[in-house]
């Protein structure tokens, strides 16, 4: 399952992106941190850290990838 690229990348599109709209989580949990991370509680490190999982997976397989074909 931690190699299944469908898998991942559905879990990117779902989780890694949600909620939807105004803009995905995520984009806002790294602006904030980007700025400074001012006023950061423990509650909005744990949400960048299950947001931002799904993508650390995919650039994990896309390394492995590479790494396999040198």
């Amino acid at each position: 399952m931690i190699n299944d690229w469908k898998f991942i990348i559905m879990f990117c599109l779902t989780l890694g992106l949600a909620p939807f709209f105004p803009e995905p989580h995520l984009f806002g949990k790294i602006r904030w941190v980007a700025g400074g991370a001012i006023g950061m509680k423990w509650l909005d490190w744990f949400d960048l850290f299950w947001h931002g999982a799904p993508w650390v997976l995919l650039l994990r397989l896309l390394i492995l990838k590479v790494l396999k074909k040198a």
